[in-house]
């Protein structure tokens, strides 16, 4: 393929997707486009005809689409620290809003949602013009970018939250997210792999995919914010994502099947008029149509990856039967019994849903209706297909149970339209065929995009490890073999960290998919640390990872340490508590450890390692600016602070210790944006 008929193919892509699923997954604060009217006569006399809206209602339905939509915002919930962002919310931000007045009227506290889990997602009507308007709101502003950029809070709306809870996810499971960007949904997944903060490698991973090459660097970002070894980020187009292998505990080459799979397809995004505007000047039941044939693609595919016994959750932000109910329709009947559609009506105690629908019929964007596949005309035949219409037979479609496919409408609980089917596979007397259509291993793939650095798996006896083993006093259980690099030769400057269960894929697959990033990084490369004995820093945002493993060079700090390690510098080693000080003169490389103290309840209940790196005479933390903030307002301390919104990401990495120590050039400005040690600032508390 030409490289203009490449780009032909991706501006069809984004234009497949006029409501977006960017447009879904981050939601925004406050509203825009005032300018643009919000009428469309042929969607309102598509769904009136349709009767999808209950009856007396539709009035409220169209009211709440031309409204603005909340702003939802909701805290990760495999982090250590979300019980603490939960209370700081509580205690301090929400208390302060309920007093603030704008205008004469006061401001109503965000609230939480009812049916997410554990209060860990909430919602606001405030505005961006609103939030400028008062400095406390301003403040509360400001927390929400920080902590977002460190990944303690992911801001997203509230029904794209729904298609992960309802895929019931444990720790062993093997996910695939087939058309991942920009990345929220999938950030949930990790999250929930890592329920159990004990347990640095579960046993289960996730394969985030998405068609477009640029927007797979969204799905990088949110990845990395979660620190997370058990993700991979891969480029394919998901209606014929290659089948991968391997290696079974018995020695032999298998097939992988997922027991999760999310399947949020492309579609007319109708439901996303609440905040894409746009889509009220450009919608017609044309969308639809053009997009049933894709969706029912990339869902078939999906099904040929689910293991027996797996779960699949099918999801668009689309009203239209025939983005929804007509597609788990085809998929049902084409199983021929080896799917069912899952029961999920109290999964989620406090959501509001309606239930599928068994009777729908189409209608052109020039009005013309047709209620069966008889009625169309056989100019129209490439346009409308068979499995756009409910099926004839009514036993077969009261056995497919299309009512459990669940209908978030706009005006039930203020938030914007989603449906959303969850699928189970059964073992049957017949299960179809599975396609065999991954390229054989000695095709090479025609790869477009950006050219990825390799990804190098280590060996137990590299000699990198020596030194790292002996520097760290490594427990003799760490997994070198899941140890990487990205690069062939040379010196190595990272070396980062994946799972086994990821490390058996990557292996067995390098010429049946393209990945765009995996691992979480753990050590770089520090040549004053050769002085010391290891040429290898801790790096922060492997910590977790790590910790487990390491038996040395660990000093417990207490809370005023922390607070002068995260406000200062380059503090002097005196400043230091004198317990903390003395451990701190005899080590280089220092992992820095706080641990709950059950008699001072106003301290961090939570907790927290960072790395650090000690000079002749000072002491310095390695850790990111934005998570410096979020650690010292856990501690109570409030930090003056310029964050602003779309803030490039070198802003959010830690520091080598030569510069940090030294002030001398990093000599890194050839690397690329992820591979480079970005610069840290002095913070002022107040």
């Amino acid at each position: 393929m030409g490289k203009r008929s490449r780009l032909r193919k991706k501006e069809h892509q984004n234009n497949s997707k006029p409501g977006g699923r960017d447009n879904r997954d981050n939601a925004g604060w406050g509203a825009g486009y005032a300018d643009i009217i919000k009428e469309n006569k042929l969607f309102e006399a598509y769904y009136q005809e349709l009767g999808l809206v209950p009856e007396g209602e539709f009035d409220q339905f169209m009211a709440a689409m031309r409204e603005p939509l909340p702003a939802t915002i909701r805290i990760t919930g495999y982090k250590s620290h979300a019980k603490e962002i939960l209370h700081c919310l509580k205690n301090k931000y929400f208390k302060e809003i309920q007093e603030v007045e704008i205008d004469g009227q006061k401001i109503e506290a965000p609230q939480p949602l009812s049916w997410y889990p554990d209060d860990l997602a909430w919602h606001t009507n405030m505005s961006r013009k609103i939030l400028r308007k008062s400095p406390l709101l301003e403040k509360f502003h400001q927390f929400l970018v920080s902590e977002t950029e460190s990944g303690n809070i992911s801001r997203q709306e509230a029904v794209s939250m729904i298609p992960p809870l309802l895929m019931k996810i444990e720790p062993h499971h093997k996910i695939l997210d087939m058309c991942a960007a920009p990345g929220s949904k999938t950030a949930q997944l990790i999250e929930m792999l890592h329920s159990d903060m004990d347990v640095p490698f579960p046993e289960g991973f996730v394969i985030a995919n998405d068609v477009d090459n640029k927007r797979c660097y969204l799905l990088v970002h949110q990845a990395k914010r979660l620190n997370s070894p058990c993700i991979m980020v891969v480029n394919h187009d998901a209606s014929c994502i290659p089948r991968l292998q391997i290696d079974t505990e018995d020695g032999q080459k298998g097939t992988l099947f997922y027991d999760r799979i999310l399947c949020d397809v492309p579609c007319s995004g109708d439901g996303t008029m609440r905040k894409n505007i746009d889509v009220w000047k450009k919608w017609t039941t044309s969308n639809s149509l053009h997009l049933h044939g894709l969706q029912i693609r990339i869902a078939v595919r999906g099904v040929e990856q689910l293991a027996v016994g797996g779960r699949m959750v099918y999801s668009t932000c689309s009203l239209n039967p025939i983005e929804d109910e007509a597609v788990i329709a085809t998929l049902l009947e084409k199983s021929e019994g080896a799917l069912e559609l899952a029961d999920a009506s109290v999964d989620l105690p406090g959501l509001k849903w309606m239930p599928g629908v068994t009777k729908w019929k189409l209608m052109t964007k020039e009005g013309q209706w047709y209620k069966d596949w008889s009625e169309v005309p056989v100019n129209r035949h490439t346009q409308i297909r068979p499995t756009m219409f409910p099926p004839t037979d009514t036993e077969k479609l009261a056995n497919m149970k299309l009512e459990r496919c669940m209908r978030i409408l706009p005006h039930h609980q203020n938030t914007g339209a989603h449906i959303s089917d969850g699928m189970q596979h059964h073992p049957v007397a017949h299960i179809p065929e599975r396609r065999e259509d991954s390229p054989p291993p000695n095709k090479k793939m025609k790869r477009h995009g950006f050219k990825e650095d390799p990804f190098v798996f280590l060996t137990e006896d590299d000699p990198v490890f020596p030194p790292i083993e002996s520097f760290y006093d490594l427990s003799p259980d760490f997994p070198k073999i899941n140890v990487l690099t990205r690069t062939h030769e040379g010196k190595k400057r990272h070396l980062y960290m994946v799972s086994k269960e990821l490390r058996n894929v990557m292996l067995n697959n390098s010429e049946r998919m393209k990945v765009i990033n995996t691992g979480v990084k753990v050590w770089s490369r520090n040549s004053d640390g050769e002085e010391f004995g290891c040429a290898f820093r801790l790096a922060q945002e492997g910590i977790y990872t790590l910790f487990p493993y390491i038996r040395s060079r660990m000093i417990t700090v207490s809370v005023e340490d922390i607070k002068i390690l995260l406000t200062q510098e380059n503090p002097y080693l005196s400043k230091l508590e004198e317990d903390a000080h003395q451990q701190a003169k005899k080590m280089g490389v220092i992992v820095l450890k706080y641990r709950p103290d059950n008699s001072n309840p106003d301290g961090p209940q939570c907790p927290i390692e960072l790395c650090g790196w000690r000079g002749k005479t000072s002491i310095r933390a390695f850790v990111p600016r934005n998570e410096r903030f979020h650690y010292l307002r856990m501690l109570g301390v409030e930090v003056k602070e310029e964050v602003k919104e779309g803030e490039t990401e070198n802003g959010n990495k830690d520091v080598s210790p030569k510069q940090e120590l030294r002030g001398e050039n990093r000599g890194d400005e050839h690397l690329k944006g992820d591979e480079r040690e970005g610069g840290g600032e002095n913070l002022t508390s107040t």
